[in-house]
């Protein structure tokens, strides 16, 4: 076969389209294999740079071919689909990723290690047994207002509710009897919370770079976790400005000859990283609102506050964390905080 330089590489879980170029970029290799035939070709392939889409076992997949000594190289699919020529099928995916892989501009995203990806189970994990909670919080509150009990918001107003419920003659029997079960259903879900919260805490402690992130105002361990698991390489972007981008903390950008015009913020990235940083910056709003000698940190914002509603500007204070989150770990510095007198 004559000297492959790239090969892009569609992947499913059992059929891999593979798109393969030369040095004169013409295309030598067009193949579809199984499984295990996939294995057996890259196994005995002479080292090469493989492209294929960030997905679900992409990262177990550019392990594999790294062991066999070749380059791999993760593209996320929203960069990938402007090079699919026409229609979609897995021959033009693989071709897509091949001839995007050769761009000098395309970004790429670093390849995680399996025990990262274990830590990233702990946020997967965590995050859907908040949403069922979630659930289990709404569909009780609506429930319960069919019969005429009402709580305020809050899980602490929440288990008072509960105990309400049982003790309200209003409630017929049958109903409570679902109570009852909800409620049992609510209890689990808390303690496996809490569980997930103990390794998570665990996790935070053993990494120093966590651990300095969580130093910076409106990062707590949860928040701090997530940003040194979701960004292994933080290196790979440009600018903080580029890092905050990524997250979805930038305006959008419909610019034309040569006026500017900024749009919403995109929230584009990662929803669940994003909306912790929001969530973290709104609580630094509510504790430094209208207060003075605090740092330059909080003479901005309520400086800001003057101006603009709370909510733009906890979107604001999140740019800016993750402005200072992406300084922190490219230069292993420590925040510190600047004081000065009022």
């Amino acid at each position: 076969m004559e000297q492959i330089t790239r090969i892009g590489m569609d992947t499913s879980k059992h059929v891999f389209q593979l798109h393969g170029v030369n040095a004169a970029e013409e295309p030598v290799l067009r193949r579809r294999l199984r499984r295990k035939e996939m294995i057996a070709f890259f196994e005995h392939l002479a080292p090469t740079v493989v492209a294929i889409e960030a997905c679900a076992a992409s990262h177990h997949w550019a392990r594999l071919l790294r062991s066999f000594g070749h380059e791999v190289r993760l593209i996320a699919a929203q960069l990938v689909k402007p090079y699919v020529k026409r229609g979609k099928n897995d021959a033009a995916d693989a071709e897509a990723l091949c001839e995007a892989m050769s761009r000098p501009s395309m970004r790429f995203v670093p390849v995680k290690t399996a025990e990262q990806q274990a830590a990233l189970m702990l946020l997967g994990v965590r995050e859907r047994l908040i949403r069922n909670r979630t659930q289990v919080v709404n569909a009780v509150r609506g429930y319960a207002a069919e019969f005429g009990i009402t709580a305020p918001t809050g899980l602490p107003q929440f288990v008072r509710l509960l105990e309400d419920i049982q003790t309200d003659e209003r409630v017929p029997a049958l109903a409570r009897e679902l109570f009852i079960v909800q409620a049992v259903e609510f209890a689990q879900l808390q303690e496996r919370i809490g569980e997930i919260d103990e390794k998570l805490r665990a996790w935070h402690q053993a990494d120093e770079r966590s651990r300095r992130l969580s130093r910076i105002p409106g990062v707590g361990p949860i928040g701090a976790a997530m940003l040194a698991l979701k960004t292994p390489a933080p290196e790979m972007f440009r600018s903080s400005r580029h890092f905050a981008a990524w997250l979805g903390l930038t305006p959008k950008d419909h610019s034309t000859g040569g006026k500017t015009r900024l749009g919403t913020i995109t929230r584009a990235g990662d929803e669940a990283l994003r909306s912790v940083l929001v969530a973290g910056a709104t609580s630094v709003i509510s504790h430094y609102r209208g207060k003075e000698g605090h740092g330059a940190l909080v003479s901005w914002i309520n400086h800001l506050l003057k101006r603009k509603p709370p909510k733009l500007v906890a979107v604001a204070l999140a740019n800016k964390i993750a402005r200072i989150a992406w300084k922190l770990m490219i230069s292993d510095e420590t925040y510190a905080k600047r004081e000065y007198a009022a």
